[in-house]
């Protein structure tokens, strides 16, 4: 029975003789569908295939590095502009005010008891806020 989309062309052997068969298969009149009948996606289906997944590394992008970028650039402002005298907290906590600023060598000194003249020396990235007058804390005690 002849397919009507495949021919067999005999293969020659050196005696003479034909030993196999090779498909043909004229690209005009290929199968349309894929292997096992399957339609062959277009550049539409491929899109929207793909579109989850790029939403989510635009939605990753948007929530995650987008904020940090920014918070990282707040950060850097903030240490730009620290000075002598500013009321600062570190990130473990430490209340005190700037008494000296090195940047070269990353290192800010800061007086954390004014009565008994106690200062500390912490690296220039382990400050975390400046204090206005409004956010320090009040130095009463009970």
């Amino acid at each position: 029975m002849q397919h009507p989309f495949i021919s067999l062309l005999p293969l020659p052997s050196p005696g003479g003789t034909a030993v196999g068969c090779v498909v043909h298969v004229p690209i005009a009149q290929a199968n349309p569908l894929g292997i096992g009948g399957n339609k062959v996606p277009g550049t539409l289906e491929l899109l929207v295939s793909y579109l989850p997944f790029v939403l989510v590394v635009v939605a990753a992008w948007l929530l995650l590095y987008r904020p940090e970028r920014e918070r990282m650039r707040r950060q850097q402002e903030l240490l730009g502009s620290l000075k002598k005298n500013d009321r600062v907290v570190t990130s473990s906590g430490i209340y005190g005010t700037v008494a000296n600023v090195e940047r070269d060598a990353d290192r800010v000194f800061l007086r954390v008891d004014d009565s008994g003249n106690v200062k500390i020396a912490v690296t220039l990235a382990s400050i975390a806020k400046v204090l206005d007058a409004s956010t320090e804390p009040s130095t009463t005690a009970p």
